[in-house]
């Protein structure tokens, strides 16, 4: 058959010649661009040499080359994202020890932004806690010099020190002046899991980070909680994650394991699909079914997200309290020999459902602010891993709660005098209700009764 002078079989040669032209054009331009990006590296590493000799030898004070190479590598990350740095080997020695759950220092979890350093919580019964030093404070000065053009690492080192001697931060909060505070160093001892019981019949635990010690410590709390109350008069528990800055991955999904009889805890997702880990549930819930509620806050971040996500994806507890930080993302810390290592962003938290963490955080169930006007001054919108510079964005735009309950006790808390936790005043009169722990025992109560009546 003809058509327009040309045999189909002629058509069918002229399009398998022209496929054929077109994939080896493809494949000769490819090679060009593999070889002209590494021509591109290699004048860029030449860039890096000359300025490194520069460096070395005019700048105003003599530099170190290993100094001077460590500040070029930690100045790669560290402009990835807020959580990728170079660790030296003192620091990297730090760390190690802040893990196992004991460091010396303030007790404060911080990050950069913007150029200051920006609280992310403070460490129960710390240095820096017993200052009343909050989530969303910055320290603009350390010993009355800025911190502005100072990597995170360098501001850390200045803050750290002999142990009993002091160090005078410049605290700027929102809405309010400047302060200066004098803490004194100590050696940081993490108990990172508290309990006790709330009314003789709600288990209270608290998680303040994840140490490699806290599953067993929340065991530990959870026998003695069933061992001091009758499984009769015992309501439930609360999981208390506020200010909870994170820690180890393994712990918190060994702690959210506890609570859960199967199903995935959480997964994480790097840049290669066929790289993605799932984290599972095993058989046994510690708590034998008893209602749960797990406060969060914006402080609660990280480790303490994964385990509030699980739970709350697996309709295992109710969240109550603000929304989190939103630090949805895996570092990886890859040890150098004879030097330090290097913290490395790998991949994404995703709890069981498949929610995104990163900059956006766990909305409560239940939103309950603070009872006290400090927290209106802050807002968690002002202070979360979305407003960190370089953050990586969100992966979904699936959440919109917008939960607006407890306007009216905004509007009449707002209007009562600010407290000043610096005021020498006495430790009773500067004792502050914790509303979000009130309402927390009420709910569980709530659901205890309910399920009984169940039964």
């Amino acid at each position: 058959m003809k058509r327009f002078g040309l045999t189909v079989s002629t058509i069918l040669l002229v399009l398998f010649c022209s496929g054929a032209v077109t994939a080896k054009e493809t494949e000769s331009k490819n090679e060009k661009d593999k070889e002209d990006q590494s021509a591109l590296v290699y004048k860029y590493l030449n860039i890096f040499s000359e300025t490194l000799k520069r460096a070395k030898t005019d700048y105003v004070e003599d530099v170190s080359e290993d100094k001077l190479i460590e500040y070029a590598i930690n100045g790669m990350l560290s402009s990835l994202d807020p959580h990728s740095s170079y660790l030296d080997a003192a620091t990297f020695k730090d760390m190690r020890e802040q893990t196992s759950g004991e460091f010396g220092g303030l007790g404060i979890e911080v990050t950069m932004d913007n150029g200051w350093i920006k609280i992310i919580s403070p460490i129960d019964d710390t240095p820096a806690f017993k200052a009343g030093l909050q989530a969303g404070d910055y320290i603009t000065h350390i010993d009355g010099t800025t911190v502005l053009g100072e990597t995170l690492t360098q501001a850390v080192d200045k803050m750290r020190g002999p142990l009993n001697s002091k160090v005078k931060l410049t605290i700027r909060r929102k809405n309010k002046e400047p302060f200066d505070v004098t803490l004194t160093r100590d050696n940081i001892k993490i108990q990172s899991v508290k309990s006790e019981e709330k009314d003789s019949s709600v288990g209270y635990i608290r998680i303040s980070s994840f140490s490699d010690t806290t599953t067993n410590d929340v065991k530990k709390a959870i026998e003695k909680i069933q061992k001091n109350i009758s499984e009769d008069d015992l309501f439930g528990y609360i999981l208390d994650l506020r200010n909870n800055p994170g820690g180890l991955l393994d712990q918190a999904v060994s702690v959210a394991d506890l609570f859960l009889e199967e199903g995935e805890i959480v997964s994480t997702r790097p840049r290669r699909d066929e790289e993605m880990q799932r984290y599972s549930a095993t058989k046994g819930d510690i708590t034998k079914n008893k209602p749960v509620v797990v406060l969060i806050n914006e402080g609660s971040a990280s480790a303490a997200e994964i385990v509030a996500g699980a739970l709350q994806d697996h309709k295992r507890a109710v969240v109550v309290g603000m929304r989190s930080f939103g630090k949805g993302s895996v570092q990886t810390v890859i040890p150098i020999t004879g030097f330090g290592a290097i913290r490395l962003t790998t991949a994404r938290y995703y709890t069981p459902s498949g929610r995104s963490i990163q900059a956006k955080g766990i909305e409560p169930d239940i939103k309950i602010p603070p009872g006290h006007v400090e927290y209106y001054a802050l807002r968690s919108d002002d202070f979360a891993e979305a407003t960190l510079p370089n953050a990586l964005a969100k992966q979904d735009e699936n959440d919109s709660s917008k939960n607006k309950t407890l306007k009216e006790k905004k509007k009449q808390k707002s209007k009562e005098k600010e407290p000043d936790p610096f005021d020498e005043k006495p430790a009773e009169e500067n004792k502050i209700e914790d509303y979000q722990l009130d309402r927390a025992i009420d709910i569980v109560k709530a659901m205890g009764i309910y399920q009984a009546r169940q039964e």
